[in-house]
């Protein structure tokens, strides 16, 4: 980015895996680095990078970490993955409330430039997309089968909207644009990976589902971070504000069937790769029960579901999308990545194949595959009297 050197920026959700791995490309630019949130850095910070713990829930929080800066990345959200999907509240306080706080901030102290980073669920709920653009509609947001995936539709739904509002003390206007990332891989992640190698370590992870021929995208965080710099870059009057109001599918531009991707993970680990297949509506209904018990048993016992019916739906059914307009307007150049250093990452921290499986973990699986079949059957079974 030629105007790094320059700016400052306030990344919201900047202690997170991908905030602070954007941080440290921008740092390396020569840009000033302000990271908003809620916990503390995990890694040591170079001194000249400013941590500012705060709430996005809380609008004098946000407003104070705002001021000053020259562009915005908000990063900050809820409710992506396992239980915490099934935390209504807490999602829609942080993804569109904190949102709305965001663009106010950024409004009352002439903030020019806002990059959200949103998600492909806007447009996927579940039905098989080949090849999408940008052009496709937002999903009706009741047809949404979670709340994170239905208020990041609001949220980026606001941030565009809010492209082109006038800044106060006539500082100009607002320009904003959002991308919409895969799912996102690479050494260190810790939402997503360490949950699968979790899996497969206790040897719960035994079968796959869905089509064979069934196609998802993922990206390396690095990829992202070379998006948000140039979606920034992009926003910029030197760039013609090209990216102004405009949304961008992100990915590395290589649709893979979900299970085929983690299978040097799998095998790079030391463990077999299974070969039971099951049928999608199957594990759909699986996850449907999970989630029920949980609204049910949740507040008493918070455990972790297996996989949630959005879950289901991202990793088992065909939706990838066209990296030609983000090639276009951004200058965006996937990388080629593999998974061979996140392997690595986990055999530096002692995982790999241990010399004996869980037998409470295969417990699990069994009984609940075999009360998933059992529920199915009877569910074509006549009523009683009827």
């Amino acid at each position: 980015m030629t105007n790094a050197r320059t700016d400052t920026f306030l990344i919201t959700g900047g202690c997170g895996y991908f905030g602070y791995r954007l941080a440290c490309s921008l740092h390396k630019k020569g840009a000033k680095i302000i990271l908003f949130d809620t916990i503390s850095p995990k890694q040591e910070l170079p001194e000249d990078i400013v941590f500012v713990q705060g709430d996005i829930r809380e609008y004098a929080q946000v407003e104070k970490a705002i001021a000053g800066a020259d562009c915005v990345f908000h990063l900050a959200s809820y409710g992506m993955s396992g239980r915490e999907q099934l935390n209504r509240h807490l999602i829609e306080a942080v993804n569109v409330q904190g949102t709305q706080h965001v663009l106010q901030a950024c409004i009352e102290h002439g903030v020019s430039r806002l990059v959200y980073t949103s998600t492909f669920n806007v447009v996927f709920g579940g039905q098989v997309i080949e090849n999408g653009d940008e052009s496709l509609p937002y999903l009706p947001l009741h047809l949404h089968p979670d709340h994170y995936s239905r208020t990041k539709s609001l949220a980026e739904m606001a941030v565009l909207k809010a492209n082109g509002t006038a800044l106060k003390e006539g500082a100009g206007v607002l320009r904003s644009c959002a991308l919409r990332p895969a799912g996102i891989y690479g050494p260190g992640e810790q939402r997503h990976l360490p949950r699968i190698v979790g899996y497969i370590e206790k040897g719960i992870f035994r079968f796959v589902y869905g089509d064979p021929k069934s196609l998802v995208e993922f990206v390396h965080v690095d990829n992202l971070v070379s998006a948000h710099e140039l979606a920034a870059e992009a926003l910029t009057s030197k760039k013609q504000h090209r990216s102004s109001g405009q949304a961008y599918f992100i990915s590395d531009g290589k649709p893979v069937n979900n299970f085929e991707f983690f299978r040097p993970l799998v095998e790079g680990l030391g463990y077999p790769f299974p070969k039971l297949r099951l049928p999608v509506s199957l594990i759909y209904f699986v996850a449907f029960l999970t989630e029920m018990i949980h609204l049910l048993i949740g507040p008493v016992y918070n455990f972790q579901p297996l996989l949630t019916r959005t879950e289901v739906y991202k990793t088992g059914v065909t939706h990838y999308f066209s990296m030609a307009k983000a090639k276009e307007e951004l200058g965006y150049e996937p990388q080629e990545y593999n998974l061979d250093e996140v392997v690595r990452w986990f055999r530096s921290r002692g995982h790999g194949k241990k010399s004996q499986s869980s037998f409470f973990g295969r417990l699990i699986l069994d009984f609940l595959i075999c009360a998933a079949l059992v529920a199915v059957a009877l569910s074509f079974l006549p009523f009683v009297g009827s």
